[in-house]
């Protein structure tokens, strides 16, 4: 879901403008951790401060994962920390768990003053079996009350936390809130999870040191992590993790492409994880002979409920698999690769540029042939190296002035929307490709390599112009660093301010607008491009074309 519109909807009583503040100031911290300053907050971009919030927290009384019936106000004396959550998420779910789990532990002997409350968000299981599989999967059944009810009931406590859930393509699509309640019953503070592995740590820190200034005499917290971003560590780098049976594992930063399979072990709750294992093996095993990447899998062990998990499934596999298997511990790895889902395949070229990813939880298990298909392709249509750097200027060398002007500005960030309406209207008579991002999108990130791309092939006749909206200027910054492309973004607060090309502003990201030579919409594609000849034949129907 776009950020921004997941803002506006999440409170009535929280301004969206609160939830872009640093407030982390009032927080008056306990012995034993760190001071989570403004500064190091605002840095960070994969971790939410919080939001102040006040008012009695709406009570509900709801079945948990035992059946038994589990009322709010029955903790009153207790920190409530109460999450929202998908019984079948593998997306950021398991973060939130994670992160809540550890928060009650940092608290030490004063952990049996917290309670951890989930309510299932997903409208499509809301059984107890299905609450109950959640808590066993994440090591959690006897470690909080995860609580559903039938579909009415479930209804009436997301509304009345103003919680959205909603089917969208299939998927489920649902505010990723955590509150924080006194021990008095009033809401205290509201979180909202960010998709970082490497987050995860000083998300529960942060929830620890809240919830210790919500007990009587401010128990200690039990950790003293700095508050600063925890750096991703991307294909381009070398890294050696260990290895699920032993020894050390290289992945990422060679000379040549490597396919990465990441995954966790309670995914095969919701999806044939030894299946897809077995065709990522015998697609290694086929790779030398057929010329293919290597292969290597990731476990992302920061969401796992316990170290054993993975040499306890790589052990049972018959027959056991030669399959590298490294163990991401940091989490770092994981954010490098913008993993979003469990399972998730990257194709990384030799130079560390990301080719193809995919979403096996949402689009289903790959076969052998099929990952050999979908390498191959990718491989074909991965960039040229005419296609960046020093050899992209030499390619669009003779271009006409004002595009020119476009290519010498390669990958800046530049001013406000006032500042792009200007540009555009001094492109008049040229097609102009403009394509809105974020940072944060998933999405966005998997489709910049083809904007690389065509932008090359293109650029002469086309003008290429990024947008980097609802984002902060030092994320941006460093997005386009890592996402190298030939033309210049410019930055606007939100997706709103698109008002004066879209009357209806953008309906999420990432969104590609198509002008025409007159300076009028031709057409507007909303959502990724999956493939460089979807968006190399819209360029030409609808840039060139139109």
């Amino acid at each position: 879901m776009d950020r921004s519109r997941l803002l506006r909807r999440l409170l009535p009583w929280v301004a969206v403008a609160a939830l872009l503040v640093i407030v982390a100031s009032a927080i008056q911290l306990a012995s034993g951790g760190s001071h989570p300053t403004p500064n190091a907050l605002a840095s960070n971009r994969y971790l939410d401060p919080g939001t102040p919030l006040s008012g009695p927290a709406p009570d509900f009384t709801l079945s948990d994962e035992f059946g038994r019936r589990v009322s709010l106000s029955a903790y009153r004396g207790r920190v409530v920390i109460l999450a929202f959550n998908d019984s079948r998420c593998t997306t950021i779910c398991p973060l939130t768990t994670q992160a809540m789990v550890q928060a009650k532990q940092l608290l030490g002997p004063s952990a049996n003053r917290v309670q951890l409350l989930g309510i299932d968000a997903n409208p499509k299981a809301t059984a107890v079996s299905d609450v109950r599989s959640y808590s066993q999967s994440h090591g959690m059944l006897h470690q909080w009350r995860f609580l559903t009810a039938r579909l009415p009931e479930l209804k009436r406590v997301w509304q009345a936390y103003h919680v959205s859930v909603a089917i969208e393509h299939g998927q489920i699509d649902h505010t990723p809130a955590l509150f924080m309640i006194d021990p008095g019953g009033r809401l205290s503070r509201l979180y909202v999870t960010q998709q970082s592995y490497a987050a995860i740590g000083q998300f529960s820190q942060l929830l620890a040191q809240h919830a210790s200034v919500l007990l009587p005499g401010h128990p200690r917290v039990y950790s003293s992590r700095a508050y600063g971003q925890v750096f991703p560590i991307g294909p381009q780098t070398r890294v050696s993790l260990p290895g699920a049976t032993g020894g050390q594992v290289g992945v990422g930063g060679g000379s040549a492409p490597q396919l990465t399979f990441f995954f966790t072990t309670w995914t095969a709750k919701v999806f044939p994880l030894r299946r897809q294992l077995a065709a990522v093996e015998r697609y290694a095993g086929l790779a030398k002979s057929a010329r293919l990447p290597r292969a290597v899998a990731v476990d992302e062990a920061s969401v796992e409920p316990a170290p054993s998990q993975v040499p306890q499934l790589v052990r049972s596999l018959h027959p056991a698999t030669s399959l590298p298997v490294a163990i991401d511990q940091s989490g770092r790895v994981g954010d490098g690769y913008e993993v979003q889902d469990q399972p998730w395949l990257v194709l990384t070229s030799g130079t560390g540029r990301i080719l193809w990813h995919y979403d096996a939880s949402t689009d289903g298990a790959l076969t052998t042939a099929d990952l050999i298909r979908h390498v191959r392709a990718a491989m074909r249509a991965a960039p040229r190296s005419s296609e960046s750097g020093p050899a992209a200027s030499a390619a669009l060398a003779g271009s006409p002035a004002a595009l020119v002007s476009l290519h010498l500005q390669a990958g800046q960030l530049l001013g406000p929307e006032t500042a792009l309406v200007g540009r555009l209207s001094s492109l008049r008579g040229y097609p102009v490709v403009l394509n809105a991002w974020a940072s944060w999108c998933g999405p966005c990130r998997g489709e910049f390599p083809l904007f690389a791309s065509s932008s090359v092939r293109f650029g002469r006749q086309v003008a290429f112009l990024g947008v980097d909206t609802s984002d902060s200027s030092s994320d941006a910054q460093t997005f386009l660093v890592s996402h190298p492309v030939s033309y210049p973004s410019y930055q606007t607060a939100s997706t709103d301010q698109f008002q004066g090309l879209l009357p209806q502003g953008l309906g999420g990201l990432p969104t590609t607008i198509f002008v025409n030579r007159a300076g009028k919409v031709s057409f507007v594609h909303t959502g990724q491009y999956d493939a460089q000849g979807s968006l190399d034949a819209d360029i030409e129907q609808y840039a060139l074309g139109g």
